[in-house]
């Protein structure tokens, strides 16, 4: 059975706007009934789909517009894709996305290293405002990364 309008009559603000005459924001807003008229749009073109392009399982195909100039590679692509085979409202989705961000990053400065750029990593990170506006965050940073080196060329060394 189908359910009809009547079903949904004693649920609180049901088809609030379903009544042109009984337009809640007005005087506020400058009413022209092309409100009503939403629904009837002519769509985007597609956008040629010249790189790889990640599909949610929510959408049936590729949204109208999407950005090209990071298509997913490297270790943090494989991540991408994992995380894309999972639905939007899973932990599985989300959590892979953030790593997979935090693993491009790395993946930009080995890039940037590879083709010849030395990355200026003090002035691309915002270390010099941070340094201006709050020098406590840039030395604890400091000390947390030196007791890191340390830790890592010791264990290091420990197993030789």
């Amino acid at each position: 059975m189908k359910p009809t309008n009547e079903d949904y009559k004693n649920i609180p603000g049901w088809g609030i706007d379903a009544d042109p005459e009984n337009e809640p924001t007005y005087p506020i807003k400058n009413y022209t009934g092309d409100d009503h008229n939403r629904i009837h749009y002519e769509r985007s073109p597609q956008q040629p789909l010249t790189v790889e392009i990640l599909l949610s399982t929510e959408r049936p195909g590729p949204t109208a517009v999407f950005g090209t100039s990071v298509p997913p590679t490297g270790l943090s692509g494989t991540i991408r894709r994992y995380a894309f085979r999972n639905s939007e409202d899973r932990y599985r989705h989300w959590i892979p996305l953030i790593l997979a961000d935090r693993i491009n990053v790395f993946e930009g400065l080995i890039d940037d290293i590879r083709t010849g750029h030395l990355p200026n990593l003090f002035k691309e990170r915002g270390l010099g405002m941070e340094w201006k506006h709050n020098r406590i965050a840039v030395l604890t940073k400091v000390a947390f990364a030196a007791l890191a080196g340390a830790a890592l060329m010791i264990s290091v060394k420990r197993k030789k």
